[in-house]
C-alpha cells in the first residue's frame, strides 16, 4: 500500500509539473501555440542583422558564418544604394550634383615644405655639383657590383641573380666573411660605380644597401614584398639584354631628388627602345615600389604591358655621406619612429 501511495503521489507531482508549464488560466491567441508543422500560422523568422554583436557568439564556426552573412548583406545594401544613385543621376542628367571626391591618404596628406621645383636655380646647382654629376654628364658608365650578406640562402641567391639580369653591366660576387670596408676599396680599384648589398633574415631578403662609388652617398633600405619571377602571375618571357628605360615617379623633395638620381645612375645612358623594357621606381607614401615591364603598342591609343619581374618594395632607413661606414659615418637623414605619422613628418621622398 505504501508503494501505491508513493506512486500515486509521484503521478500527482508529475501532473502538477506539467500543469505549471502550461497554466490553464493563461489563454494564448488561436494558432500561436501550435508547432511549425501544424495547421496554424508559422512564427516569423528572426530579424537580420542580429541585435547583438557577432563577437559575442562563442562558437567559432557559428561566429564566422554570421560574420560572412552580415558582410554579404552589407555588400548587397551598398550595391543597391549605388544603383539607386546611378538611376537618380541619369534621371537628373546635366542637373545632377557633382560626384563627391573620396578621402584618401594622398589627398589628405599635409603639404611637404621640402618639395622643390626642378627648374629652381639652387636645385639645378646642387644637381650639377653632386656626386652623380659625372654620370649625368656622361663622364662615367655604370658598372655595378651586386653582393649579398655572408653565406646567403637559396631565395636570396635567386633574387640576386634575377636582379643582375635587369641591371645592365652588373656583376654578382658572393662574399664569404669579407667585410664591406674591404670590398669597397677593391670595387673602386676595378672601376665599379655602385655597390648593391642584399641582406636577408630567416632566408628571406629584407634589406638593401646602395652605395655610390667612390665618394658616396650610401642609402640603406628596408626591403619587403619580394616576388621572384615564378611567383608572378601572367608574367612575360625572360628579359632580354636590351638596356631598359627608367621611370622615376614622385621623387619631388630634396631627399627624393637625391634618391631618384641614385637609382637613375644604375642604368646606362641610352636605352634600347627596340627592347621595349621599362624599369619603374614609383614613390608613394614614402614607399618605393619597383616593377619591371615589357610593353607593346596595340594601336595608336592603347598600350599593353606585361610584368617580367622581379618585384620588391623599399623603405628608406638612412642616407649616409660617403661610402658605407656604420660606426663613424656622417648621416644626412635617418628614419625616426615618430616620423611614421604623416602629419608630423619633416622629410619625405
Amino acid at each position: 500500500m505504501a508503494a501505491g501511495k508513493n506512486s500515486e503521489s509521484g503521478g500527482e507531482k508529475k501532473g502538477k509539473k506539467r500543469k505549471s508549464r502550461t497554466p490553464e488560466g493563461n489563454h494564448e491567441p488561436d494558432g500561436s501555440g501550435e508547432q511549425p508543422g501544424g495547421t496554424g500560422e508559422q512564427q516569423p523568422a528572426a530579424a537580420f542583422p542580429p541585435a547583438f554583436s557577432v563577437s559575442e557568439i562563442k562558437n567559432k564556426q557559428r561566429r564566422h558564418f554570421m560574420f560572412m552573412k552580415l558582410k554579404m548583406e552589407k555588400r548587397k545594401e551598398k550595391l543597391a544604394l549605388k544603383k539607386k544613385r546611378k538611376k537618380e543621376r541619369e534621371a537628373l542628367g546635366d542637373k545632377a550634383p557633382p560626384k563627391a571626391v573620396p578621402k584618401t591618404i594622398e589627398n589628405q596628406r599635409v603639404y611637404d615644405e621640402t618639395t622643390v621645383d626642378p627648374a629652381d636655380e639652387e636645385v639645378a646647382y646642387d644637381a650639377a655639383t653632386d656626386e652623380f654629376a659625372p654620370y649625368f654628364n656622361r663622364q662615367t658608365t655604370p658598372k655595378i657590383l651586386i653582393t649579398t650578406s655572408d653565406r646567403p640562402r637559396g631565395r636570396s641567391v635567386r633574387f640576386t641573380e634575377q636582379l643582375s639580369s635587369i641591371i645592365p653591366n652588373s656583376h654578382v660576387y658572393y662574399r664569404r666573411g669579407l667585410a664591406l670596408k674591404k670590398i669597397i676599396p677593391q670595387c673602386v680599384a676595378r672601376d665599379f660605380t655602385d655597390l648593391i648589398v642584399i641582406n636577408e633574415d630567416r632566408k628571406v631578403p629584407n634589406g638593401l644597401v646602395l652605395s655610390h662609388l667612390p665618394d658616396g652617398p650610401t642609402a640603406h633600405f628596408k626591403m619587403s614584398n619580394t616576388r621572384l619571377r615564378k611567383e608572378i602571375k601572367r608574367k612575360g618571357k625572360e628579359p632580354t639584354e636590351h638596356k631598359p628605360e627608367v621611370i622615376l615617379n614622385n621623387f619631388t623633395t630634396r631627399l627624393g631628388h637625391s634618391i631618384g638620381r641614385m637609382f637613375a645612375s644604375l642604368y646606362p645612358h641610352d636605352p634600347h627602345f627596340i627592347g621595349r623594357q621599362v624599369a619603374t621606381f614609383h614613390n608613394q607614401r614614402d614607399y618605393i615600389f619597383f616593377r619591371y615591364h615589357r610593353y607593346i603598342f596595340k594601336n595608336e591609343k592603347k598600350v599593353g604591358i606585361q610584368e617580367l619581374g622581379p618585384r620588391f618594395t623599399l623603405k628608406l632607413r638612412s642616407l649616409q655621406k660617403g661610402t658605407f661606414d656604420s660606426k663613424y659615418g656622417e648621416y644626412e637623414w635617418i628614419h625616426k619612429r615618430h616620423q611614421m605619422d604623416t602629419n608630423r613628418r619633416k622629410f619625405h621622398l
